[in-house]
Formats: structure tokens, C-alpha cells, sequence
């Protein structure tokens, strides 16, 4: 069945193995794997869930629920619906939280089902996405978090980058330490988990750079892709390329690139951009942006481009290439790309050990 995303095990694995060994050497004691990318695919997440991360994270409840039986705890990344509680309870070992209805809503569920619920309180620290604004009095809502009966308030945590594109670095993730030592000093607790943010943080790696306070990250792309986020730069020893599309061509024909007649609308409501390269040989191909944004789709072979796209169909100049109908071609994938591939479901996955 085409098309088809396979994911190379092997190279999955080093990577992980490699990750979390920087993550150890760089003061990282607990690593939260972010695996939503994998859109509740259980062959590939059971194998990662093998491997040392201390828990696995997605952003999705439905996915969580599909990772029931995995023997290691759960953490639900996206802020949590308080209508959904009793299910974010039930089958999430820890969430992350910012609101303090949300958080009685789990309490009242935890009571329940009988069971402690543990939080991370978010902070937004400037990158605008989800969390108490640090420049806001807190330790109230802290005071009535602690007085919740089957709420264990496990850590604090940030995100950066993922909306406002802000950057950490020593002053950002300075602020955590400040809220850290006021929430301890002021109820006499201790606060575990440190959540210094996501993929982005690992540029700080190998730098003395990362405080020593922050003890945890909550990581996809890094694993996935072998990139830090912060500047889009690989990191070293590891594989870009775990992920590889494969479709099949379905029409080959030698083509005007240009089309022919008026240009109204295309089918999602926008002009073609189209540039006049002259007769070209065109291969149609059995995967479309239902499934895949172009933009995010490189081809494994250089001398072939890519066109555009309709809803079901990717067009490619197929070049001074050999193909013929039935013939598979082979594309690179980045993040986003791999993340709508992996959630459509007319397209099947494969887990190779490669």
C-alpha cells in the first residue's frame, strides 16, 4: 500500500541512545520524549518507551490512551480541558497546567478514581504561548494548589520558542530559578522537576551554559530529527533521516509546464504561481495535500523537483530520470511534513530495522 512513511528503527534508536547520553552529561535527570509526532503509532513509540526516557508525552489524550499498556508513566503536554478530566486523570500520570479551574477539575477527578495527580505548573516567561505570566503574583495560585487534596504538584516548567520564537538561554531560564527558590522558601516544599522547555534547549549542550537547576526537557524533534530547534542545526553523531516517504507513480506524461487557457482559482481557493520551464515529463504521484504539504518534501533523487499538488495528487518533473508507472520514489521529510503524514490515515506506516 502506498503511500507509506517507514521509519527506521535502528537509526531511531541510536538516536535516543545518543540523546539521552547528552542529556545525562549535561545535568538532564528526567527526559520527558514528546512522541505526538508519531500520532498514537504504537510499534514505533513501544520500542522508544524501551530505552531509558523517564516518560512518555504527547499532546493528545487519545494517543495516551493508546499507550495504556506500556509500562512507563504518562505526561499529557497540551493544557488540559476541564471537561476532560476524568480522562486526563485516568490515563495521565502527570499534566501540564497553568489554570487554576483546570487544576481543581483534576483534583475532583483524582478524588474519584482514587488517585494522585501530578502537575507541572507552566510559566510563560515571554514566548507568549501557554503559562502564568512571570511578572504575575503566583504564589497564591501556588498556596491553592498545595491545598488540593489529591494534587501533587511535581515541577514548574516553561516553553519557549514554539509560538513566539524566543530563544533560551541563561537569562530566561534564570527566571525559573526566582520562581523555583520563592515557591520553596515560601511553603517550605521542593520542587523536583525543573522543565527547562523542549528541543530548543539543546543548543545549550556542552556549553555550561543550562543552570543547574533545570533538570528536565521535554523533547521530539531532537530524537526525531537529530536537530536542536532553537537555529535548525544537527547535532552531531546523529541521523536526519529515520523518516523516509514512499509513493507511487501513477502517470507519466511529457507535459507544457504552463497551463493552458485562462487561471481562475486552484482547488484550495489560490492563484497558481506557476513558471513557464517549456515541455516537461511530469510523474503524478499517489499522495496529496490532504496528506503532505509540498514545502515539506524533499526528493531523495536531486534531478527530480517537485511541481505542486492538488488535494491527492503531488506532480513532479521527473527530469532526465528512467521511471516508469509503478515505480516508487523516495522523499525526505521534515517535521511538520512528518506530523501530518503520520496523522493521515490513507497513509500506512512501517517500522524497519534498517
Amino acid at each position: 500500500m502506498y503511500p507509506t512513511i517507514v521509519i527506521n528503527t535502528k537509526k531511531m534508536a541510536e538516536n535516543a541512545t545518543t540523546f539521552l547520553k547528552m542529556c545525562s552529561e549535561n545535568g538532564i535527570s528526567t527526559c520527558f520524549l514528546v512522541v505526538k509526532v508519531l500520532a498514537g503509532y504504537v510499534p514505533a513509540v513501544s520500542r522508544l518507551a524501551k530505552l531509558g526516557f523517564t516518560h512518555l508525552a504527547d499532546s493528545r489524550i487519545e494517543n495516551l490512551i493508546r499507550y495504556k499498556s506500556i509500562p512507563i508513566p504518562k505526561v499529557l503536554v497540551r493544557l488540559p480541558m476541564g471537561y476532560d478530566a476524568t480522562r486526563v486523570v485516568k490515563y495521565a500520570d502527570i499534566s501540564l497546567n497553568s489554570e487554576l479551574a483546570t487544576i481543581k477539575a483534576l483534583n475532583d477527578a483524582a478524588i474519584v478514581q482514587n488517585k494522585i495527580h501530578g502537575i507541572i505548573l507552566m510559566f510563560d516567561l515571554g514566548d507568549l504561548r501557554e503559562g502564568i505570566y512571570y511578572h504575575d503574583d503566583f504564589l497564591p495560585i501556588v498556596g491553592e494548589i498545595l491545598n488540593l487534596s489529591n494534587i501533587s504538584l511535581v515541577g514548574i516548567g516553561t516553553n519557549l520558542t514554539c509560538y513566539g520564537g524566543v530563544i533560551p538561554d541563561e537569562q530566561n531560564l534564570s527566571v525559573l530559578g526566582e520562581i523555583k527558590n520563592r515557591i520553596e522558601k515560601r511553603y517550605q516544599i521542593k520542587i523536583d522537576i525543573v522543565s527547562g522547555g523542549n528541543s530548543s534547549t539543546v543548543y545549550l549542550f556542552n556549553q555550561n551554559r543550562i543552570p543547574q537547576y533545570v533538570n528536565n526537557l521535554r523533547v521530539g524533534e531532537a530524537v526525531f530529527f537529530g536537530r536542536e530547534t532553537a537555529y535548525g542545526k544537527p547535532i552531531l553523531g546523529m541521523h536526519n533521516d529515520v523518516f523516509t516517504l514512499r509513493a507511487v507513480i501513477i502517470e507519466i506524461q511529457k507535459k507544457p509546464s504552463y497551463p493552458i487557457g485562462n487561471i481562475g482559482f486552484d482547488a484550495f481557493g489560490m492563484t497558481p504561481d506557476i513558471t513557464d520551464e517549456g515541455m516537461m515529463l511530469r510523474a503524478i504521484l499517489s499522495v496529496g495535500r490532504q496528506d503532505v504539504e509540498t514545502v515539506d518534501l524533499t526528493p531523495y533523487d536531486p534531478r527530480i523537483k517537485i511541481v505542486g499538488a492538488s488535494s491527492d495528487h503531488l506532480i513532479v518533473n521527473l527530469g532526465k530520470t528512467k521511471h516508469k508507472i509503478g515505480d516508487i520514489l523516495k522523499f525526505h521529510v521534515n517535521y511538520p511534513g512528518l506530523l501530518r503524514l503520520m496523522t493521515s490515515p490513507y497513509v500506512k506506516k512501517i517500522c524497519r530495522w534498517e
